[in-house]
């Protein structure tokens, strides 16, 4: 498990080092329009040890402004054996033209991929999805997510979000 974990976390820290060089290379068509921050709702935590779950309050932060969602992160088949008290994530978003409006709610889809985490006090996890709507915009398959508490996690993750009522 240790093993993966590092194996998870150096494979994730080279897709971070290869999308930071991805927006400096002006022949590729990816352009980052913006940030989303989630940030995990208290109390809304479930584990089931092979599955678990977290609903999130997230802001997409664009030049143009800021859009409002909600969602659900977590494993949904692996290994979570996490107790943690708060866990923030973030994804740069893509997109192909620069001219995203704000209101459009583009960022709305699932995301699947891999997902691990550690923490004794502070930890931190990393995250490869892909997904998303087929509106020309999607998140940057690498997400690093920062949080506090103690355990491991490994597993099929995922991430929903819609716009927030």
């Amino acid at each position: 498990m240790k093993k993966f974990l590092y194996s998870t976390l150096s494979l994730g820290l080279l897709f971070l080092a290869s999308g930071l060089s991805h927006e400096a290379r002006a022949d590729d068509p990816g352009i980052n329009i913006g940030v989303l921050n989630c940030e995990a709702i208290p109390g809304t935590r479930l584990n089931l040890i092979i599955h678990s779950s977290v609903d999130l309050k997230c802001v997409f932060n664009s030049p143009g402004g800021a859009e409002y969602y909600n969602g659900e992160t977590g494993i949904g088949l692996g290994v979570d054996l996490n107790l943690k008290g708060v866990e923030k994530i973030s994804f740069a978003v893509l997109g192909v033209t620069s001219d995203y409006k704000v209101g459009s709610n583009s960022l709305t889809g699932k995301y699947l991929g891999a997902k691990a985490s550690a923490s004794v006090g502070v930890g931190v996890g990393v995250a490869v999805l892909v997904g998303g709507g087929a509106k020309n915009f999607s998140l940057q398959p690498i997400a690093l997510e920062g949080n506090t508490g103690l355990g491991a996690a490994a597993g099929l993750g995922y991430l929903y979000i819609e716009p927030a009522r």
